[in-house]
C-alpha cells in the first residue's frame, strides 16, 4: 500500500510497523493531493496576505472582509480524475464539496464558477465526458439553490481521455458568525452530522495523485463519490443554522481522506489529538471495516467541534432537517489520533505524524531548449473566412447551452450573468462584487511564466471592463505528472508566474488546489498547463457596469492597450495548422496603469459598452461586440504597420474596447495609456478596414457562427 520510503519513514517515528488501517490513513493523508508534498515549498511563494484577508490558506476556504460587517468565503477545487470515471457524479460531487468548504466556514453559497477544459468535441468519448459533465455541475448546483454566474469551456487535444473539472464557490457570511477549522478544546465532542457512511469515495485521495489508464472506468469506479445534493441543500440549512446559535467551536467538511482526514486535521490544527469511536458512524451499509469508516469520501458529510452540554441541540436541529447526526468522539490533551472499533484499538497513530509528517520537496526540473518561434504562417487571403472560422470554434463560440442548462438567478443577487466577461452579484445595497476564472493553457504551453502571470492580468482585465479591482484569488494548478522533470519545470514556472502577476495588482492568493498526474494512458496525452484561477472584485457600485455588447447608434469605439505580433498560443494559429509557432503574448509593463485607467472610465459613468480583448484577438472582440448591431472600424493607425492577420488576431494582453458618447471625456481619463478612437457603432454590418484589407461581416453572419456549439448540441 504505502511506498517504501514513506513506510520506513512511519514506522521510524512509530517505534513499530502501522496496522493495515493506520497505513490507509497515511496512504491517504499522506498523498500528493492532500499533503501537497511536490509543491508545498512552491506555494509559499505566493503572497497570500492583505488588507482584506481575514483567513488565508490551510483552512477550508478563505475569508475575506467585504465590509459592513460582511465578509466574503472562497474557495476553489478540482475533480479531474474521478469526471473522467464517472462524469455526471464526478462533476457533481466536485460542486458538493467545494460548497461544504464554503458553509463550513459559517458562510452561506451565494455563486459558483466553472472552468472547464476538455478534448475535441468529434471524438465520441469527450463528447459523452462533455454532455454528462454539464449536466451533473446542472444537477447539483440547480438542486442546492446555487447559481452558476460564470465559467470557461475550452477545448483542447491534450485534455482527451482527462478532462479538468474546475469549480469555484463564493460565499456570504457576518463576520462575527465565521468559524474556522481549527480545534478549540479537549473535552469537546465531535459531531458527524449529514449523509450515511457507506463504500463510495474509498481511497479518492490516493486515487487523485496517479495517472488515468483505459481501465480507469471500471478500475477506479469505487474510488467515485455519488452526490445527493437534496441532501445538501438541508446541511447547508442545519449547518448555517447551528453555526449562527453558537454552538460550533470548529467544523470542518469531510472531503478528501473523508472522516480520517476531517478529524485528524483539525485536531492537530488545534494542537490537539482526536478519540473516534467508529462504532457510533452511522453507516450506509452493512460489515464496513475501520479502513472503510474512515477512509470513504461519501458525500454531504460535516464535522462538527461540539462543547459537551450542546450536543443534544446539534442533534436536535440535525433532526428538525431529517438529517443523520451522531457523537462519535472527543478532542484530547495526548497528541494521537486515536480510533476504536468493536472494542478494540484500529489505530494509534501521533497526530502530528499522521498530518504534517510527510516529507516535502522541489522535484527535479528540466528547461526545455529555448523554443524556435519557426516562420510566419503565410497570410490567408480571405480575412472574412478566417473571421467566421474563428466565431465557430467551439473555444470561441457562445456557450449558451452550457449555461442555459444552469440556474444564475437564484437568490436575485446576479446583476451580470454568464456570457459576459465577469459575473456580478448585489452584496449590499449597489455595492458588489464581479467574478472571473480560467486561463489560457496554449499560452502557458509555449511560455508557463508569462502565461501564468497572463493568466492572473486576463482575468483582472475581466474585472477591469465592469469597474472592478481584484481583492482576492484563487487557483486550481492542473498539470501533468511532476515526476517529469520538463513537466515540474512547466509546474515551477507558472507558479512563479502567476505570483509575480498576482504581486503586480497587489492581490492575494488566498487559497486554492493542486491538481497533478493530469495524464491518459489511454490517449497518450499529458494535458498542457493550466493553472486555472478564480478572482474576486470589489464593485463600488454594480448599476455603474457597462454591458459587453455594443448598444447605442453612433457611439465612438475606443481600443485602449497596446497590439504587438504575439499570435504564438493563439486561436487564429491553432486553426491554420501553426500551434507551435509564433511569439506567445508578455505580459507589459505598464499592465496596472492600464487595468487602473479603465477601471476610472468605468467609474466615471461615460461609457456605455466595454469588453476585454482575449482569445481571437482584435477581431473576435468586435465581432462578439456585435450582438445586436455593427460598427465600422478603420484600424490603419494602429499596429504600427503589422501583417493584417497579425493586427486583426493577435493576443496581446491588457487591451479592452470602450465605447461612448463623450470620447473626450474618456480620452481624459485615459492619458496615461496607450488608446485610439478606431470607429463608430451603427449599422447592421461590422466594416474592417485598415492597410491593406477591406472586411464586412453582417451581425446575422457573426450571431450564427457563433452558435456552432449550440447547433452541435441540439442535432
Amino acid at each position: 500500500m504505502l511506498p517504501e520510503n514513506d513506510l520506513d519513514i512511519i514506522t521510524k517515528e512509530m517505534g513499530r510497523k502501522p496496522n493495515p488501517v493506520e497505513q490507509g490513513c497515511f496512504l491517504n493523508l499522506w498523498s500528493e493531493h492532500c499533503s501537497y508534498r511536490s509543491s508545498a515549498p512552491l506555494l509559499k511563494t505566493f503572497t497570500t496576505t492583505g488588507d482584506r484577508v481575514v483567513i488565508g490558506p490551510g483552512d477550508d476556504a478563505a475569508i475575506i472582509s467585504f465590509g459592513n460587517g460582511w465578509a466574503l468565503s472562497i474557495g476553489m477545487e478540482s475533480h479531474n480524475h474521478p469526471s473522467y470515471v464517472d462524469p455526471y457524479n464526478g462533476a457533481a460531487t466536485g460542486v458538493g464539496g467545494i460548497v461544504r468548504d464554503i458553509i463550513s466556514m459559517g458562510a452561506r453559497p451565494i455563486a459558483l464558477m466553472d472552468p472547464l477544459y476538455f478534448g475535441p468535441l468529434n471524438n465520441p468519448k469527450n463528447f459523452y465526458l462533455f454532455e454528462h459533465i454539464i449536466e451533473g455541475i446542472a444537477g447539483y448546483g440547480n438542486c442546492i439553490g446555487v447559481p452558476v454566474v460564470r465559467g470557461e469551456a475550452l477545448f483542447d487535444e491534450s485534455y482527451s481521455g482527462n478532462p479538468l473539472v474546475n469549480v469555484v464557490c463564493v460565499g456570504l457570511a457576518r463576520e462575527d458568525n465565521i468559524v474556522t477549522a481549527c480545534a478549540q478544546k479537549a473535552g469537546n465532542k465531535l459531531v458527524l452530522m449529514g449523509s450515511t457512511t457507506g463504500r463510495d469515495g474509498l481511497g479518492g485521495a490516493s486515487f487523485a495523485s496517479r495517472d488515468l489508464s483505459e481501465s480507469s472506468e471500471a478500475e477506479d469506479r469505487p474510488s467515485i463519490q455519488i452526490g445527493d445534493p437534496f441532501t445538501e441543500k438541508l446541511l447547508i440549512e442545519a449547518t448555517l443554522e447551528v453555526i449562527e446559535k453558537g454552538y460550533v467551536r470548529s467544523c470542518r467538511d469531510l472531503g478528501a481522506a473523508g472522516l480520517a482526514g476531517a478529524s485528524s486535521e483539525m485536531a492537530s490544527k488545534g494542537d490537539l489529538g482526536m478519540k473516534i469511536i467508529a462504532d457510533n458512524v452511522i453507516l450506509r451499509e452493512a460489515g464496513m471495516t475501520p479502513y472503510e469508516i474512515l477512509i470513504a469520501e461519501s458525500q454531504e458529510r460535516i464535522l462538527l467541534e461540539v462543547e459537551p452540554q450542546d450536543v443534544q441541540a446539534v442533534l436536535d436541529i440535525a433532526a428538525k432537517y431529517d438529517l443523520n447526526a451522531s457523537m462519535i468522539g472527543e478532542l484530547t490533551e495526548k497528541l494521537t489520533y486515536t480510533v476504536e472499533f468493536n472494542g478494540e484499538i484500529a489505530t494509534d497513530i501521533p497526530i502530528k505524524l499522521l498530518t504534517e509528517g510527510a516529507p516535502t520537496f522541489e522535484r527535479p526540473s528540466s528547461e526545455p531548449a529555448p523554443r524556435e518561434e519557426g516562420e510566419k504562417p503565410e497570410m490567408t487571403d480571405d480575412l472574412k473566412k478566417a473571421i467566421i472560422e474563428l466565431l465557430s470554434s467551439h473555444n470561441v463560440s457562445s456557450k449558451k447551452w452550457i449555461y442555459r442548462q444552469y440556474d444564475h438567478d437564484v437568490q436575485l443577487r446576479t446583476v451580470a450573468k454568464p456570457g459576459d466577461d465577469s459575473g456580478i452579484l448585489r452584496i449590499d445595497g449597489n455595492e458588489g462584487i464581479a467574478l472571473s476564472c480560467g486561463c489560457n493553457p496554449k499560452h502557458t504551453l509555449l511560455d508557463p511564466y508569462q502565461g501564468g502571470k497572463g493568466t492572473v492580468i486576463e482575468n483582472a482585465m475581466n474585472l477591469a471592463v465592469k469597474g472592478a479591482h481584484g481583492i482576492a484569488l484563487v487557483d486550481c494548478l492542473n498539470f501533468g505528472n511532476p515526476e517529469k522533470p520538463d513537466i515540474y519545470w512547466q509546474f515551477k514556472q507558472a507558479i512563479l508566474g502567476l505570483g509575480d502577476g498576482a504581486r503586480e495588482l497587489s492581490i492575494p492568493v488566498v487559497g486554492g488546489n493542486v491538481s497533478l498526474y493530469n495524464e491518459s494512458e489511454e490517449f497518450k496525452t499529458a494535458i498542457a498547463p493550466t493553472p486555472s484561477i478564480g478572482l474576486v472584485g470589489y464593485v463600488e457600485d454594480v448599476t455603474m457596469a457597462p454591458p459587453g455588447v455594443f448598444k447605442n447608434e453612433g457611439d465612438i469605439i475606443i481600443l485602449v492597450g497596446t497590439t504587438y505580433d504575439e499570435l504564438g498560443g493563439s486561436e487564429y494559429y491553432r486553426l491554420i495548422g501553426a500551434r507551435e509557432n509564433g511569439r506567445s503574448p508578455i505580459v507589459p509593463e505598464n499592465v496596472s496603469q492600464v487595468i487602473d485607467s479603465i477601471i476610472n472610465s468605468v467609474k466615471g459613468g461615460k461609457l456605455t459598452a466595454s469588453h476585454d480583448l482575449s482569445l481571437g484577438g482584435l477581431a473576435v472582440a468586435l465581432c462578439e461586440m456585435c450582438e445586436d448591431m455593427g460598427a465600422s472600424v478603420d484600424l490603419k493607425d494602429v499596429g504600427n504597420g503589422m501583417r493584417p492577420d497579425d493586427l486583426l488576431f493577435s493576443e496581446s494582453y491588457a487591451r479592452a474596447i470602450l465605447t461612448t458618447s463623450e470620447p473626450d471625456a474618456v480620452k481624459n481619463m485615459l492619458k496615461d495609456v496607450p488608446h485610439a478612437v478606431i470607429g463608430k457603432v451603427g449599422g447592421n454590418e461590422l466594416n474592417l478596414s485598415g492597410a491593406g484589407f477591406d472586411i464586412s461581416v453582417s451581425v446575422t453572419e457573426i450571431n450564427e457562427a457563433k452558435k456552432s456549439l449550440l447547433n452541435l448540441m441540439m442535432e
